[in-house]
C-alpha cells in the first residue's frame, strides 16, 4: 500500500527536503539546520502535507476545543512591551481598568448552570494586586466553583508576583497551587532569544526566567502551555531556537499541553511600522512548528487572533485545537487590530467551522480530556 507521503517525496527534487520528508514519514526527530531549510527553501504544499500527516497521525480527524471564559483583571502594567496594545502604562492608567475580587467573583457567578469547564486569567502587571490579592482571588473562585479548572498568570505575571513577595519561584507556584491554581497558559514567551526580547519586551522576565517558571510548575504536577509571538523582527533563526529551547524542556518534563503560535498584530502599539506577516506565512509557520515539535501533543490555533476562517484554515496545515468558546470580550487581540473585535463564539458556531474543514468538532477540558463528540 502506498504511504500518504509517497507521493510528496517522489515529487520533491530537492535531496535536502527530500530526506525531511523521509524523516517524517519514519516517525524521526528533524534538525535546527532541517528546520532552517524548511523555512528557506519549503513551500506551502509541501510542509502542509508533511504537517497534516502528522496531525492526522497523532489525533485523525479529531479538532478540539473547550468551554471556557476570560478573565482580565487589569490592563494597567508596569511593563512597556514594544508589541503591546493591550495595556496602559501604571504611570497612565486613567486609560485603564482594574477589576476588584468581587467584581471578578461575579464574572465567573454569571456562568453559574453552563457547562464551562476553565476559566483563563491573565492580564497586566499591576503593582497593587500582589500575591495576597491573587491567593484570595483563587480561593473564592474555588469556593464558588470547584469544578472550574482555573488556568492563569502568565510567567511575566508570575515573575513580577513572586519577586514582589521575596519568594521563590518554587516557594509561589506552591501558594498559588494550595489556593487553587491548576494550570499555566502560555502567554509571555513572545521570542526567548535576548536578540530579539531586548529590543521588544527588555523589561519583563527573560526567556530563562520563563522556561524555569514552566518547568518548575511541572515539577509541581501542573501542565502549561507555550506560545511563541512570531511575525516582527525576529529571524527564522530566532523561531528555532525559541522552539528548541521548548523541545528541550518537554523531552526532560512531558508537561506542556500545546503550543499556541501567536500572530504579531500591528495596530495602537509602538511597532505599528512594521508589516504583520502574511497568510501563507502563517501558514507555513503552523505547519513547520507541527513538523518541528514532535514531543508536543496539541498545536493550537487562537481564532480570536486569526479570525475564524483563517483559523479553519489553520486545520489543514498541523492544528488539531481551536481553542476555545471564549464567552466574553477578551480585548487583547481586538485592542491590536484583529479580525475579531469581539470574540465570542457559541459552542454551535464553534462546532459548525470545524466541520466546514471536514474535521470531527470533541469538546476537551484544559487537560484534553474528551468531554463530548459533535
Amino acid at each position: 500500500m502506498t504511504h500518504p507521503l509517497d507521493i510528496i517525496i517522489h515529487h520533491q527534487t530537492n535531496d535536502d527536503l527530500k530526506k525531511i520528508a523521509e524523516k517524517v514519514k519514519d516517525s524521526k526527530r528533524i534538525t535546527d539546520e532541517e528546520c532552517l531549510l524548511l523555512f528557506q527553501l519549503a513551500d506551502l504544499p509541501f510542509v502542509g502535507a508533511l504537517a497534516n500527516y502528522i496531525r492526522e497521525k497523532l489525533h485523525g480527524n479529531k479538532t478540539y476545543f473547550n468551554r471556557n471564559f476570560h478573565i482580565e483583571p487589569t490592563n494597567v502594567c508596569v511593563f512597556s512591551c514594544k508589541f503591546c496594545s493591550y495595556s496602559r502604562l501604571y504611570a497612565h492608567k486613567e486609560d485603564g481598568w482594574e477589576l476588584s475580587i468581587d467584581k471578578m467573583v461575579d464574572i465567573v457567578k454569571s456562568y453559574d448552570g453552563k457547562p464551562i469547564t476553565e476559566v483563563h486569567i491573565v492580564g497586566g502587571v499591576h503593582p497593587k494586586m500582589t500575591m495576597t490579592y491573587f491567593i484570595e482571588l483563587l480561593q473564592k473562585i474555588k469556593q464558588q466553583r470547584p469544578d472550574l479548572h482555573i488556568k492563569a498568570f502568565t510567567a511575566v505575571e508570575l515573575d513580577y508576583m513572586f519577586r514582589k513577595a521575596k519568594l521563590s519561584v518554587l516557594e509561589g507556584l506552591k501558594q498559588l497551587q494550595e489556593a487553587g491554581l491548576q494550570s499555566l497558559p502560555g502567554g509571555g514567551a513572545e521570542i526567548f532569544h535576548p536578540e530579539v526580547r531586548d529590543q521588544i519586551a527588555a523589561d519583563k522576565v527573560s526567556g530563562d526566567g520563563w522556561l524555569e517558571i514552566h518547568e518548575t510548575a511541572h515539577q509541581l504536577g501542573m501542565h502549561s502551555n507555550a506560545t511563541m509571538l512570531y511575525g516582527h523582527i525576529e529571524t527564522y533563526e530566532h523561531r528555532i531556537d525559541h522552539m528548541r529551547k521548548l523541545r528541550d524542556l518537554q523531552d526532560k518534563t512531558k508537561g506542556f499541553n500545546t503550543f499556541i503560535p501567536l500572530k504579531f498584530r500591528n495596530a495602537n502599539n509602538d511597532m505599528s511600522h512594521i508589516k504583520e506577516s502574511t497568510l501563507t506565512e502563517d501558514m507555513r509557520l503552523y505547519a513547520i512548528a507541527r513538523i518541528y515539535l514532535d514531543n508536543f501533543p496539541h498545536l493550537k490555533a487562537y481564532w480570536p487572533m486569526l479570525g475564524r476562517q483563517n483559523a479553519q484554515l489553520t486545520l489543514s496545515f498541523g492544528v488539531n485545537d481551536l481553542d476555545g468558546t471564549i464567552d466574553d470580550s477578551t480585548k487583547i487581540y481586538s485592542m491590536a487590530g484583529s479580525e475579531e473585535q469581539t470574540p465570542t463564539m457559541s459552542t454551535e458556531e464553534l462546532v459548525a467551522l470545524i466541520k466546514q474543514a471536514n474535521r470531527q468538532p470533541l469538546e476537551r477540558d484544559t487537560l484534553y480530556n474528551e468531554i463530548m463528540t459533535f
